[in-house]
């Protein structure tokens, strides 16, 4: 990572800012979308799930989920979470950058809000390429490195939070902003791996990058 792993209590205050009810119908809403055009019981891996919120509903729709994070704060509040739900994940702690599952498992891989904190972005592509199964997808989802004040502002509105969580959701987004990879950086770094070249797409506050195996 390019950051500090998310650790302690940092890490469980981040659970709580993002499991406000909005975000949560926000996360069911993603995990129907996102999973839609695969089959029954496809395997997916989310890489960086951090409390799970997206891998359980993906799981919840009968699909085979997978978890790799490098914060074993964010692993052990996953895996309770799975457990007081009932709802079967596999979260494990690791690296994207050695993830430790064999090649082509994988139908699809999604990371999200993580990519711009990786240290060897590249080689974690490389990976992302060798555990995917041929024809699938990794899609990667990050904060928009053009974001406007008043586009985050906008974000952060929609997240049901309280006013000082609020305030301090808002200036950690404009601080991240500044390590979000541009589309151009995105295109570059897909050149230079595995993958060979992306798909890109913004919408506001954030950026969408489809690679394909």
């Amino acid at each position: 990572m390019r950051v500090p792993e998310m650790e302690g209590r940092t890490a469980h205050w981040y659970a709580r800012q993002r499991g406000s009810a909005t975000q949560l119908r926000e996360y069911r809403r993603q995990a129907a979308q996102l999973t839609e055009d695969l089959p029954a019981g496809a395997a997916i891996l989310e890489v960086a799930p951090g409390p799970g919120y997206l891998a359980l509903d993906m799981a919840r729709l009968g699909h085979q989920v997978t978890g790799l994070d490098i914060s074993r704060t964010m692993v052990e509040i996953a895996v309770a979470k799975a457990h007081g739900e009932g709802v079967t994940v596999d979260f494990r702690h690791g690296d994207a950058t050695a993830m430790p599952f064999e090649a082509d498992r994988f139908d699809l891989i999604i990371c999200q809000a993580a990519f711009k904190n990786f240290r060897d972005p590249v080689a974690a592509l490389d990976e992302m390429h060798r555990v995917l199964r041929p024809g699938g997808t990794a899609l990667i989802q990050d904060l928009n490195a053009g974001a406007t004040r008043a586009e985050i502002a906008a974000e952060v509105a929609r997240m049901g939070l309280n006013p000082v969580n609020a305030a301090a959701t808002r200036f950690t987004l404009g601080w991240l902003r500044r390590r979000a990879h541009p589309a151009a950086e995105f295109r570059r770094l897909a050149a230079s791996s595995t993958f060979g070249r992306c798909d890109i797409s913004t919408d506001g506050v954030g950026v969408e990058v489809r690679l394909h195996a």
